[in-house]
C-alpha cells in the first residue's frame, strides 16, 4: 500500500532522460516505485497527474529565506514555483554561529534582506541550534552555509577562532562556506584568510560559495580572487548571482574548468538587482561607520558606476559600527559628499523596495529621485533622511548596467555549470519579483517559450545539479529510494505572474507538491503540513 500514488503523468526523473509516462508510488517519505502501477493495490491518497510532468522538487541554490522560510506566505510562493528546498546562509551573513552581539549586528545590518528570526531569543545561536529551528516547522527543506561575515564578526577577526567556528559549523551540518565580499565585515577578509577557512570545507568535499568582490566591470578581478582561493584551498567554487556580459563571464568559468577547478554558479532570469540601500548608495567607508583604514569612494550597485570595490581588503575592523553610520548621515558635510560623489544617474536606477518607517513607507515602489522630488528634497538628502529614519534597514531594486542584457542572461543560464537561484528577498511592500517568480519564469519563459532548456535540462539546472553540488544524494532525481520531494508541473500553463509593478503575485501552473512524501501544496493551496527538514550533506 502506497501512502501516495501519483498516476497518469510523465516523469522527468533528473537523470537526463526526456519525459516518459509513468506512475510514482510513495511510501515512508520516499519514492518506492516508478512505472506502470495501474495494478497496484490501495493507496492512502491518489493524485491524478494526467497532462502534467512529475519532477524532483527544485532546490533554490541562492535565497535569503533564513527567517522568512518560517512564513506560510513565503512557503506558498516557493511551492507554487516548485521549490522544495532553500539554500540559506548566503552572502556571508546569517544568524549563526553568533553570540548576542553578532546576532544583533547581523539582524540589524541585514534587516531588509533576512529579517528577524522569530524563534531566536537574542542570546546567540550555533549552527546546530539554528538548524533545529527549521526541523518540521516549515513546509520547505533547508540547507545552510556557514557565513564568513558572521564568523568574522563573532571571532573579532581572530584567525584561529574563525577556523574553529567554521569547523564546528560544518560538524553541525552546514553544507559549505559562504562569503559576501561587498558587505561588511566580510569585505575586510583577504584571499589568504578565506583560503585558510576553506581548508576544512575542502576536506569535507563541500563548496565555497561567494558573492565576489565585484561584478560587472569588476567581475574579472572578483573571479580572479575566487579562483585564487579555490586553488589555494583545493575547494570547489560556486559563484553567487553571476550576472553581466555573458561571453566574458562564461569564458572565465570555462577557463577555470579547463584548469581543473570544480566551478558552478547560480543566476536568476531578470535584469535588475536587489540589495540593501546602504551598500548600493553610500561610499564604501560610510556604509560601515568608517571603520579604521577603510577606503573611500562610492561603490554603487554590484561594483557600480564609480568603478566598484578596490579589488581587495581595505583594512577595516571586524565589527563595523552601524550607529556611527547613522550619526554620520546627520552631518551636512557627509551629505554634501554623498551628493558630490554619487553619479546622479544612480538615483533614478534605484527603486525603493522595503522602507520600514511610518514617515517614508509611502516611497516604496518609487524611484529614489522621484520620491525625493515629491518630498521637496535633493536625492542625496532624501537618501540620507530615509536611511536615518529606518536605521539603515531599507532595501532597493536597481537597474543593472547595459552589459547585463537578455542575450547575456540567457547565455549564462544555458551554461552547463549553471544552477538555478532566485536570490529571493521576501521583505517589504515592493520587493524584487524574482522571489515570487524566478523558478516559474525559468520554466514558462525559458523552457516553453524560448527553448533555452528542454524539460530534462530544466530539472538538471534546478534540481539534480544543485543536489550534487551541496551533497544531497537522496534528492534531485525521481527513482526508488530517493526522498519524495515531488512537483507536478502543467507544462502548458506554468508561468510567473509577478512583475516589477506587482512583485508579490503567485506563480501559476504548479498546484501539487510533496515534501518528504507529504502533500504540502494541493490544488494550489497550502495543506498546513510542515514536514520540512534541515538537510545535512552526505
Amino acid at each position: 500500500m502506497f501512502d501516495v500514488l501519483i498516476s497518469g503523468g510523465r516523469v522527468v526523473d533528473g537523470t537526463g532522460a526526456p519525459p516518459y509516462p509513468a506512475d510514482v508510488g510513495v511510501r515512508g517519505g520516499r519514492v518506492e516505485a516508478v512505472g506502470d502501477l495501474s495494478a497496484a493495490g490501495a493507496a492512502a491518497a491518489r493524485i491524478d497527474a494526467a497532462g502534467r510532468l512529475v519532477a524532483p522538487g527544485f532546490i533554490d541554490a541562492h535565497v535569503h529565506g533564513d527567517a522568512t522560510v518560517l512564513d506560510p506566505e513565503v512557503q506558498l510562493a516557493a511551492l507554487r514555483q516548485g521549490v522544495t528546498t532553500f539554500v540559506l546562509g548566503q552572502d556571508g551573513l546569517s544568524f549563526a554561529p553568533a553570540g548576542p552581539e553578532t546576532l544583533r549586528f547581523v539582524t540589524r545590518y541585514f534587516a531588509a534582506i533576512n529579517g528577524a528570526h522569530p524563534a531566536l531569543d537574542g542570546t546567540g545561536v550555533s549552527v546546530a541550534g539554528l538548524l533545529a529551528t527549521y526541523d518540521r516547522t516549515t513546509a520547505l527543506n533547508t540547507v545552510y552555509l556557514v557565513p564568513h561575515g558572521t564568523v568574522r564578526h563573532a571571532a573579532a577577526g581572530d584567525p584561529g577562532q574563525m577556523l574553529r567556528l567554521v569547523e564546528q559549523g560544518l560538524e553541525d551540518g552546514a553544507a559549505g562556506l559562504s562569503s559576501g565580499l561587498e558587505y561588511v565585515p566580510g569585505r575586510y577578509g583577504d584571499a589568504a584568510e578565506l583560503a585558510a577557512l576553506c581548508a576544512p570545507v575542502a576536506r569535507a568535499g563541500l563548496p565555497y560559495v561567494t558573492h565576489m568582490r565585484g561584478y560587472e566591470q569588476a567581475a574579472a578581478a572578483g573571479m580572479a580572487e575566487a579562483r585564487l582561493i579555490a586553488e589555494q584551498a583545493g575547494v570547489a567554487l560556486h559563484v553567487s548571482h553571476y550576472h553581466g556580459p555573458g561571453e566574458p563571464l562564461a569564458g572565465m568559468v570555462d577557463r577555470a574548468l579547463a584548469a581543473g577547478l570544480d566551478v558552478t554558479f547560480d543566476s536568476y532570469p531578470y535584469l535588475s538587482g536587489f540589495s540593501i540601500l546602504a551598500m548600493v548608495a553610500l561610499p564604501r567607508d560610510l556604509d560601515a561607520g568608517a571603520p579604521g583604514g577603510a577606503v573611500g569612494g562610492a561603490a554603487g550597485p554590484d561594483g557600480g558606476p564609480d568603478g566598484g570595490p578596490d579589488g581587495g581588503p581595505d583594512g577595516g575592523t571586524a565589527r563595523p559600527d552601524l550607529d556611527r553610520t547613522v550619526a554620520l548621515l546627520h552631518e551636512p558635510a557627509v551629505r554634501r559628499r554623498l551628493a558630490r560623489e554619487t553619479d546622479p544617474a544612480l538615483w533614478h536606477r534605484i527603486v525603493l523596495a522595503h522602507v520600514p518607517s511610518a514617515a517614508f513607507a509611502w516611497a516604496e515602489g518609487r524611484h529614489l529621485d522621484e520620491a525625493a522630488a515629491e518630498a521637496g528634497r535633493e536625492p542625496a538628502e532624501f537618501c540620507a533622511d530615509l536611511l536615518v529614519a529606518t536605521g539603515l534597514a531599507a532595501s532597493c531594486v536597481f537597474a543593472q548596467p547595459p552589459g547585463n542584457d537578455d542575450t547575456s542572461m540567457r547565455l549564462l543560464l544555458r551554461h552547463p555549470a549553471h544552477l538555478g537561484g532566485s536570490d529571493g528577498i521576501h521583505l517589504g511592500g515592493h520587493p524584487h519579483p524574482r522571489a515570487f517568480g524566478a523558478f516559474a519564469r525559468f520554466l514558462g519563459r525559458h523552457v516553453r517559450e524560448l527553448g533555452d532548456w528542454t524539460w530534462q535540462e530544466a530539472v538538471a539546472h534546478l534540481s539534480a545539479r544543485p543536489a550534487r553540488r551541496f551533497r544531497l544524494p537522496d534528492r534531485g532525481t525521481v527513482r526508488p529510494g530517493m526522498a519524495a520531494d515531488l512537483v507536478l508541473i502543467d507544462p502548458d500553463r506554468v508561468a510567473d505572474t509577478a512583475d516589477y509593478a506587482r512583485p508579490r503575485l503567485l506563480a501559476e501552473g504548479i498546484d501539487d507538491v510533496l515534501v518528504g512524501g507529504v502533500p504540502v501544496l494541493a490544488g494550489g493551496a497550502l495543506t498546513g503540513a510542515r514536514p520540512g527538514r534541515p538537510l545535512r550533506p552526505r
